[in-house]
Order: C-alpha cells, then sequence, then structure tokens
C-alpha cells in the first residue's frame, strides 16, 4: 500500500469521526461512551451472559480501570446497577436500569432506525467491507503504536 493511500485512508477516519460528531446532542452529563456501554451490556445480556466490567473491557477493548471508572459514573447517574452474582456473591454483574433503557432507547434504537431509512445507496456487502477495514486499520496502528514506544 502506497503511503499516498494510508493517508486517504487516515482522511476517511477523520470523516468518520466528524460523521460521529454530528449525531444528536446527548443529554447534559451523558458521555457518548455511555451509548456504546449500554449497546455492548445489551448484546452481552442477549447471549446469555451476567455482565462484568471484564467482559465491557474485553468487547470495547479498553483497560478494565477505565471501563470502572466509567461504569461507576454512570451508576451514579442512574443508567446502570451493579448486583451480586446469584451464582458467586464474590462477582459483581452489571445491569441496565430503567433510566439506561430510555437514554439507549433514544440515541441508539431510535437514532439508528430512522437513519437506516436513509442508507440504501450503501449495501450491506459494502458495509461490512468498511467495517472489517476500520478494524484491521485499527489493529495494526494499535500494534505499530506498541512496537513504537
Amino acid at each position: 500500500m502506497t503511503p499516498d493511500k494510508i493517508k486517504k485512508m487516515m482522511d476517511a477516519c477523520y470523516l468518520a469521526k466528524r460523521i460521529r460528531d454530528m449525531l444528536p446532542k446527548l443529554p447534559d452529563g451523558v458521555a457518548p461512551s455511555y451509548i456504546q456501554y449500554l449497546d455492548i451490556i445489551r448484546k452481552l445480556e442477549l447471549e446469555g451472559i451476567q455482565v462484568k466490567v471484564s467482559d465491557i473491557s474485553n468487547a470495547l477493548e479498553i483497560p478494565r480501570p477505565g471501563v470502572t471508572k466509567t461504569v461507576k459514573e454512570m451508576e451514579e447517574k442512574g443508567y446502570l446497577k451493579k448486583l451480586s452474582s446469584e451464582g458467586d456473591g464474590r462477582v459483581t454483574v452489571i445491569t441496565i436500569t430503567e433510566k439506561g433503557e430510555k437514554l439507549s432507547d433514544k440515541f441508539d434504537r431510535q437514532y439508528y432506525g430512522e437513519l437506516s431509512k436513509y442508507m440504501d445507496s450503501i449495501s450491506d456487502a459494502d458495509a461490512d467491507g468498511m467495517i472489517q477495514t476500520i478494524q484491521s486499520f485499527y489493529q495494526i496502528i494499535r500494534e505499530m503504536r506498541i512496537d513504537l514506544e
């Protein structure tokens, strides 16, 4: 791959960030990561997983201390609650509260549901290719960064 192509990929990532910046304004005190955490928790619960900080950390490839901090903030604001696991009281399970469900519904399902009506010009195959490319690009940059430090 040529350096010019790599620059164009970086420029596309910048555009992707600009797209994210155009998402609907979140309520005061709500970080964009809250929506992502709610989405991950819901997906894991649908797989029958009792969600722990480590599960969120692994799914998002984010260090556990950062996840712990965000989960604590979300719990303090009423979007999540922590419970002791039924199987092992030493394990803390994270669940979404009704307030968290409402936030997720409004800023995830409703918005993306509405947006999907306008995405006919992008095929599923193109979207899958974009997703795969960005994930691969991220992994390469992440590994290279580690090697250069």
